[in-house]
């Protein structure tokens, strides 16, 4: 619970240190098999930590993922995302400049709790260290919510110079940073360090990680001002040390000289180690490529395997898990009602949208690590595009296990360098993001996830598409290339237990003309519905694209030359479903012009129909996918 409360906690804070207000959250979780009670538990404790935190600061969670694997039983992962708006020109830095300046500590006083958090999160989980757990950090959201206004209120003062979150190893991290940013040092009383526990140690008082705290380095002469105003938000504001010009970081205690040390020797690009690892091409990669999906032979009921899918926890509603979060406080969400691929937000005061996604398929990455990633960052860019949007950036947690295996180093090499060359294909700086490694146990590592957080731009947040089918005749396409691919799909691992297999087909140049189309057939307004197929394939596609206004399709798949397993519930990439009005079909054609594309059927009033097959109503299936994960927790499912 306060493990990943106060993860929510740090990622807004981040934010509103620069100046911005967070106006949206998104997160990425991997567990265990849901089988399993540890899991079942952590599930719980993760999500009430999330809703919690973010209902109660005040900001709405409008998106994320949520996966279920072993590998992820031990080490559960819970990656956050905040996306805030602040005016061009408005940003505050995190460097720390002005010999003489006052240094000050805000928010919440020092205890111990969170001591040793960050050497914990760096190492890997043995029997031994499971013995060795860290106070956990403390969240307090209402307390947050007064840092957010306060902060943000003395930043119009003009009186603060630097800012910066204490996070990860608390205050020695922050006071190393802002001096190292600035060319600069800082001595610290640290007896002027607001406490909430007496007797504290000196390396105590360095390395709690205690939640809603800041360090801000405020203009000499304007020190009243900042106190002020953190006086009227009744949260403690107490002057601790200032900056000076030698580059060192001086910690006193009761008048004795207790630590020294030069700040730029502490930080990344500084004197902090940089290192060469060694890395080489793991094992279980041979077997990936040896796999050839010809072995595995076409079911016969392909209705069985469709029910069977939608009950997969990686494919089923997630309402039990949404349903927690408060998706509407303070913000204008439009996708309530009307779900798009990505969330997409009012970005207030103006008429404008942010549409906003957090994307990785890890199994993807662990069948090709270089392939893997660069399909994490194209599946993001396909969400904003699907949804009316045009990808501006993206920000990442880059999950993998220990770096001094060199089979888990490869991993990570791989999947940098295809994040890198899609940000390039798709011209998506990347703003951000932290590196979080030794996700491993003795039976080991998780699979590598690079979870990348995408936002993008909508001019008009009216343009806004959604992927529901609008109207019972509407006819119904497949933009993109069907290959009859079932590798790496939910479908060969948790049907047909295959464990090892290639990644799915994908080509990014294909992908970034598969968006640069669907962008063009939503300006042109010839499209109703913009769906693009993940997990579980085409028909899992379909099916969600049904449910928001309980309408059916008749659909037929008109090529009989590839295995229809791998039609209806392969996952090979660049592909999207779009409805269109009988009457825009042509132009519809006309704006895609030779993009691959082929027409599977129509909208129904709530039958489904595939290959000429009844296989029931469409408020059976939504039954079944809404209550899957339901049913596991041993939670009333009603409907």
């Amino acid at each position: 619970f306060q493990g990943a409360a106060t993860g929510v906690g740090g990622i807004h804070r981040d934010i509103f240190t620069m100046g911005a207000r967070p106006i949206a959250s998104l997160n990425s979780l991997r567990f265990g098999s849901l089988n399993e009670a540890k899991t079942r538990h952590l599930l719980a404790g993760v999500v009430h930590g999330i809703g919690h935190y973010g209902n109660c600061f005040g900001v709405p969670t409008v998106g994320g993922e949520v996966y279920f694997e072993d590998c992820y039983h031990t080490n559960p992962l819970v990656n956050a995302m905040s996306v805030g708006i602040l005016k061009e020109g408005e940003t505050i830095s995190a460097t720390a400049k002005g010999i003489g300046n006052p240094v000050f500590f805000v928010g919440s006083a020092t205890g111990k709790d969170g001591i040793g958090g960050a050497s914990f999160a760096s190492a890997e989980i043995t029997d031994e260290s499971t013995e060795e757990l860290p106070a956990v950090q403390v969240g307090d959201p209402f307390q947050e919510k007064k840092l957010l206004e306060a902060c943000l209120e003395v930043l119009q003062t003009g009186a603060v110079v630097g800012m910066q979150d204490m996070g990860a190893a608390g205050i020695i991290c922050s006071t190393a940073e802002m001096s190292a940013k600035g060319e600069v040092g800082m001595k610290i009383d640290l007896d002027k360090v607001p406490t909430r526990q007496k007797n504290m140690k000196t390396w105590e008082l360095l390395l709690s990680e205690s939640q809603e705290r800041m360090l801000m380095v405020v203009e000499k002469g304007k020190e009243e001002d900042v106190k002020k105003i953190f006086e009227k938000w009744d949260l403690p504001c107490s002057e601790i040390g200032e900056v000076t010009g030698d580059g060192l970081l001086k910690f006193y205690m009761h008048g004795e000289l207790e630590a020294e040390i030069p700040a730029y020797e502490l930080v990344l690009g500084g004197g902090a180690p940089q290192y060469e690892r060694e890395y080489r091409e793991p094992a279980y990669l041979e077997k990936n490529r040896a796999f050839d999906q010809a072995t595995i032979e076409v079911p016969g009921n392909l209705k069985e395997v469709a029910e069977q899918l939608v009950t997969i926890p990686n494919i089923a509603s997630k309402r039990w898990i949404y349903t927690q979060y408060d998706s509407m406080v303070g913000t204008g969400n439009t996708s309530t009602n009307d779900p798009s691929d990505a969330a997409v937000v009012v970005a207030k005061p103006t008429n404008k949208g942010l549409a906003l996604t957090t994307d990785c398929n890890s199994r993807y990455v662990f069948a090709d690590p270089y392939k893997g990633a660069m399909i994490a960052v194209s599946e993001a860019a396909r969400n904003i595009v699907c949804s009316g949007g045009q990808p501006l950036g993206i920000t990442n947690c880059l999950n993998f296990g220990n770096p001094y295996d060199p089979e888990v180093y490869f991993q990570f090499v791989e999947a940098v360098k295809g994040m890198s060359e899609a940000c390039r294909k798709f011209e998506t700086p990347v703003t951000g993001g932290n590196v979080s490694f030794y996700n491993q146990n003795p039976d080991g590592a998780v699979y590598p996830t690079p979870t990348i957080g995408m936002v993008g731009l909508l001019e008009e947040v009216n343009d806004k598409m959604t992927m529901n089918f609008r109207e019972e005749g509407d006819v119904i396409f497949l933009i993109g290339k069907s290959s009859g691919d079932i590798n790496s799909s939910e479908y060969l691992q948790k049907i047909k237990g295959v464990a090892y297999s290639p990644a799915p087909e994908f080509n990014l140049d294909t992908e970034f003309e598969l968006q640069q189309n669907i962008f063009a057939l939503i300006k042109h307004k010839v499209i109703e519905s913009a769906h693009d197929v993940s997990e579980g394939g085409l028909f899992i596609t379909l099916v969600e694209s049904s449910f928001s206004r309980n309408l059916g399709f008749d659909v037929v798949a008109s090529d009989y030359n590839i295995r229809k397993d791998g039609f209806w519930f392969g996952e090979s990439q660049s592909r999207v479903v779009v409805s269109v009005k009988e009457n825009k079909v042509a132009a519809f054609k006309t704006v895609l012009g030779d993009h691959p594309c082929e027409e599977l059927g129509v909208v129904t009033g709530g039958s489904v129909e595939v290959d000429g097959q009844d296989w029931g109503s469409i408020a059976s299936w939504k039954h079944t996918y809404n209550t899957a994960i339901e049913k596991l927790l041993g939670v009333n499912a009603n409907n």
